[in-house]
Formats: structure tokens, C-alpha cells, sequence
């Protein structure tokens, strides 16, 4: 297999390329904009055929690629049932599957950060967007967020898994780039020892400002990436 994971430094975003070696089929997880020509080149450098584009969410922090990649290769847009995005050429559940090469990417649906997110776990790996972060978790306080989905969300879907199970996140601010199932269980700081209503509390008092792009982001992010 062959596996790459792409920084985007303004909205501390990673993408992730993930292909098949023998046949070149190749999906990418939560492509930003800015990075659509880097994109683009890693798989004309590796020789690969561009099949899915997946968003694990409607993202409030950056524009995808979704679009641009879609004009450029081809590829279909696959987002949760729930966005409801009429752009989306694909509309997946809990419980689906994408076919890659000769693996396949399970559909997790995670809700909590906001309605529609989903997970992808590949192989030994698992790519949770906003739902779990590395020592955190996403916020719950716009865009349909609930802090107690998110709570239900992680500790029956992902800290179900495999504890040696690789997580990727959406993000990181302090340039972590994996962890396991396992650490976050024990060490994850909102969510280790903690009951559904310690979370809940934890949640609803961050009081963070809201994203600077938001209100750009989402309604771009509505039409897969696209400003028109």
C-alpha cells in the first residue's frame, strides 16, 4: 500500500493520500484547496488513478478540493448521507465500504462534532476527522454539534477498536502527526477516566471563538469545495 499525509499549516488540516500499489488506485481523505496542485502531484508522481474523494465532514476551517479534484480526475465525492450535499456523487452510512485495489475503507459514522461526520478505518488505521484528536477531540458547539453523540461516538465506535489501531485526525496543533487507539483510551485528557457527563461539562466549557472561515467555508463546503 502506499500512504501519504499532507499538511495545510493555516488551518493546521491534514489530508491523507491512500493508494493501492498493484492496481494505482489511490483516495484521498479531507483534501484542502490550497493544496489541490500538491496533490495532484504526488499522484502523477506515483502514477496513480484518483478514485474517491472523501470528506469526513462539512468543514468550517478551509475549503476542500473536492471539486477541483473532481473536474481534474474524475474521481467521485463521497460524503455522509447526512450532509445532505446535493454535490456529493456518493452517499455513504455506518457500515459501507469502498473498494481500494485490493482492500477496502470502512464507513464509521461518528456524529457529535456535527451530525454527518464520519471515520475511515483502513487496514490497521483508522482516519477520524474532527471526532477524535490527538489528546482532544473536536468542538460541539456549531453546526449541529453535540457533546454527548461525540461522547457515544468514540468510546462505542473507536475505542472499540484494536487498541494498537493507528488514529489519524483531522487536525493537530502542536505537530503530532499519529496515535493509537490504545493511548488515547488511557491519556486522551477529555475523555480518559472521564463519564458522559464530565465530557459534557469539559465540552461546554471551552468557549472557543468560531472558526475564521466559517462562514465562507460551509457554504462553499455545501457545494464540495466549489465558490460559484
Amino acid at each position: 500500500m502506499l500512504f501519504r499525509q499532507i499538511f495545510h499549516e493555516a488551518s493546521s488540516t491534514y489530508t491523507y493520500i491512500l493508494a493501492d500499489s498493484t492496481w494505482r488506485d489511490a483516495m484521498v481523505i479531507d483534501a484542502v484547496a490550497d493544496n489541490c496542485d500538491q496533490i495532484l502531484q504526488i499522484l502523477h508522481a506515483e502514477d496513480l488513478q484518483l478514485t474517491h474523494i472523501l470528506e469526513t465532514h462539512l468543514h468550517a476551517d478551509h475549503i476542500s478540493a473536492a471539486s477541483q479534484l473532481r473536474e481534474k480526475t474524475g474521481a467521485k465525492v463521497v460524503l455522509s448521507e447526512l450532509a445532505q450535499a446535493d454535490c456529493a456523487d456518493m452517499s455513504v452510512v455506518d457500515g459501507d465500504f469502498l473498494v481500494l485495489g485490493d482492500d477496502v475503507i470502512r464507513v464509521l459514522s461518528t456524529p457529535g462534532h456535527t451530525p454527518e461526520s464520519l471515520s475511515f478505518r483502513w487496514n490497521d488505521r483508522v482516519f477520524t476527522g474532527d471526532a477524535l484528536l490527538i489528546g482532544g477531540c473536536g468542538r460541539t458547539d456549531f453546526q449541529g454539534g453535540d457533546a454527548g453523540t461525540l461522547y457515544d461516538s468514540i468510546t462505542s465506535k473507536l475505542f472499540t477498536l484494536p487498541e494498537e489501531t493507528l488514529v489519524y485526525p483531522g487536525h493537530d496543533y502542536r505537530g503530532r502527526w499519529v496515535s493509537c487507539v490504545g493511548e488515547e483510551i488511557r491519556n486522551n485528557p477529555r475523555l480518559a477516566g472521564k463519564s458522559r457527563e464530565e465530557f459534557m461539562a469539559i465540552m461546554a466549557a471551552l468557549d472557543l471563538p468560531d472558526p475564521k472561515m466559517i462562514d465562507t467555508a460551509v457554504p462553499a463546503n455545501r457545494l464540495c469545495g466549489s465558490l460559484d
